[in-house]
């Protein structure tokens, strides 16, 4: 065990059984997984006038009183709708042992639904970061951007990581873990704060480059796993023989990496956004890769990283093979007794261009 690094399913399982990741309903089978837990929304949601920080002075349920349009029971499912801002108090709160910060990201499906969420704490100044010490409620802000979603108590929309230390692997130690392990596919990638990751519009699948998200759709249930047709919810955009696209304003799409993504047992991962400065786009709501993602021993079955692609104010050519991203690589504190793909339902394993669990191919 290292001194320092990402905590493992069994430490997160540990910290639940000392009470210091509290709640009120039972844990869920598949709540933790190998290096991050989900976190569940309670039984309220607020409709609020305007996403804040509480900051120092202030506890989130202060600034809820000041700012809620109206309360919002989700015992029973409530839509969110898109263009509003939503609280919601989660099952989960947290009394952080001295020495462990913690972070937070969309899960996956969340950040594929064009829904943008983020974690509060009480006197915080950043969002998705609970500081070493804090002990308190949690709570989601909800902003779903393209579809309406049904959520419900119990529904998991964001997920936490734990960290003792510094858990950063810096470029010249990447370096290495790319020759022995082939953390991506290229053979040569560039290596500069992280990993660059760029994107494919080759058409992978069946000349499919990606996905365009359709306006004025049905509620997306975020429990229901295959239950929409895709088409009523997504434009397949297809290979016209130019290995570029436009990226339309306010628009959201689904395009994955050229990358095939490894990340081995002993380490996880986040995406995050390449330099803004390249050009006027967003990628990746969502971050967290944990340990085992496109994992054999041999490192032959990478998988690939699918990327939320949102456009700013103006349209924006991007092209195939460009930087989009960089995963950064940490060490984690042990290797976790679970692995993504293996024994957990992992739904993105193996992935090359996929939407989320919620639609049928």
């Amino acid at each position: 065990m290292h001194s320092s690094g990402i905590l493992p399913y069994q430490a997160i399982s540990a910290l639940v059984e000392k009470g210091a990741i509290r709640m009120d309903r039972p844990l869920a089978d598949d709540q933790i997984q190998p290096a991050s837990l989900d976190l569940r929304l309670g039984t309220k949601a607020y409709r609020m006038r305007a996403s804040f920080l509480p900051g120092p002075r202030n506890t989130v349920a202060e600034r809820i009183a000041d700012l809620a349009l109206h309360e919002i029971d989700l015992t029973e499912g409530a839509v969110l709708e898109t263009g509003c801002v939503y609280i919601a108090p989660l099952i989960e709160s947290i009394a952080m042992p001295d020495g462990l910060l913690a972070s937070t990201n969309p899960k996956s499906s969340t950040g594929r639904l064009d829904v943008f969420t983020r974690v509060i704490t009480d006197h915080a100044r950043a969002f998705d970061q609970v500081e070493a010490g804090y002990d308190g409620p949690l709570y989601a802000e909800i902003g779903p951007r393209t579809f309406p979603v049904l959520v419900r108590t119990g529904s998991r929309l964001s997920q936490i990581r734990f960290r003792r230390g510094d858990a950063h692997i810096a470029d010249a130690e990447l370096r290495e873990l790319q020759r022995r392990m082939h953390l991506v596919s290229t053979p040569d990638p560039d290596i500069a704060g992280g990993v660059a990751v760029s994107v494919d519009l080759s058409g992978i699948e069946d000349g499919i480059v990606g996905y365009r998200a359709k306006r004025h759709t049905a509620v997306v249930d975020i429990d229901r796993r295959a239950a929409f047709d895709l088409l009523d919810f997504w434009e397949p955009i297809r290979h016209r023989g130019k290995n570029e696209m436009i990226l339309d304003p306010d628009e959201f799409y689904i395009l994955a990496s050229k990358e095939a993504v490894h990340v081995p047992p002993d380490f996880a991962a986040e995406m995050v956004p390449f330099d803004p400065l390249v050009g006027e786009f967003r990628v990746h709501y969502a971050g967290f890769f944990d340990p085992g993602f496109g994992y054999s021993p041999d490192g032959l079955e990478a998988a690939r990283a699918v990327l939320e692609v949102r456009s700013r104010e103006v349209p924006f050519i991007i092209e195939d093979g460009q930087i989009v991203g960089r995963l950064i690589y940490e060490r984690m504190q042990e290797r976790p007794s679970v692995l993504y793909g293996a024994g957990l339902s992992s739904n993105y394993q193996g992935q090359a261009l996929k939407l989320s669990k919620h639609f049928r191919t």
